[in-house]
């Protein structure tokens, strides 16, 4: 991690489970991070905590719906004026919500889809044009994928997030193409864990708490700083080494 000091990695989803933990590792690595989310209070105490604790690297909280493509605009703006541009970004934000492909709203299959496909899309490509027009050739865009990217769980609920989940896997590849059709050295990575123990559940499940405590009790489940982890594994390889996918699961785990 030696080479990614004082350069600038961007994290969306931010300020909690696994955007969090991957802040934090990054910015005790030494390097400037803008981890962004809709609020940004959680991420203000991360910022916090990250001084208290000596880190050579820096947190900058920043406010960004990425839902509205916009403020993912005036978001890569802001950075190119305060820290010259993107040289790491890592696609963390991500939801899940229960509409089955049978019974499910339409509203709720388009929010998953602008977030989990077309906010992870625009964020790639405002990186890479960040990267272009400064000369970063070493550049890392690393998608937090999921297991239910490359396997249909078999629960309704998941569904239609797996289909978003599909896209990414497709989304990373294509961008690993692209990238090498257009000579660059930037690196694409996926990376795939199973169930990890964060808010993602409690989301899926917030008008039925009891579902979603009864998920995490029945098997030991990834942390976040497991995902945290194997993004600085993909990070650390050598420029010439092309991550392209990593699966992840705790040994409990048979599904998703």
């Amino acid at each position: 991690m030696e080479r990614w000091k004082g350069r600038v990695a961007l994290v969306s989803g931010a300020s909690v489970g696994i955007g969090a933990a991957v802040v934090k590792e990054l910015v005790q690595h030494g390097m400037k991070v803008v981890g962004c989310a809709r609020s940004v209070d959680k991420i203000e105490k991360l910022a916090a905590e990250c001084a208290r604790s000596g880190f050579s690297g820096t947190l900058i909280p920043y406010k960004c719906d990425l839902t509205v493509e916009e403020e993912i605009i005036n978001m890569f703006s802001a950075i190119k004026s305060s820290h010259q541009g993107v040289d790491v970004l890592i696609n963390n934000a991500g939801l899940a919500l229960p509409e089955p492909l049978l019974t499910g709203r339409t509203s709720s299959w388009r929010t998953m889809i602008d977030v989990n496909v077309i906010a992870l899309s625009v964020c790639t490509r405002e990186a890479y044009q960040s990267m272009k027009e400064r000369n970063v050739d070493d550049g890392h865009i690393i998608n937090i994928n999921s297991t239910s990217g490359h396997q249909v769980v078999h629960l309704a609920d998941m569904h239609f997030y797996c289909s978003t989940k599909y896209a990414v896997t497709a989304l990373t590849e294509g961008l690993r193409q692209e990238l090498r059709d257009a000579k660059s050295h930037i690196r694409a990575t996926c990376i795939s864990p199973g169930l990890v123990e964060t808010e993602f559940v409690n989301r899926l499940y917030s008008e039925n708490p009891e579902k979603a405590a009864a998920t995490y009790r029945y098997k030991e489940c990834l942390q976040a700083g497991d995902v945290a982890s194997a993004v600085v594994y993909a990070l650390s390889s050598p420029p010439h080494v092309q991550i392209g996918d990593i699966q992840m699961r705790s040994v409990e785990q048979l599904f998703f």
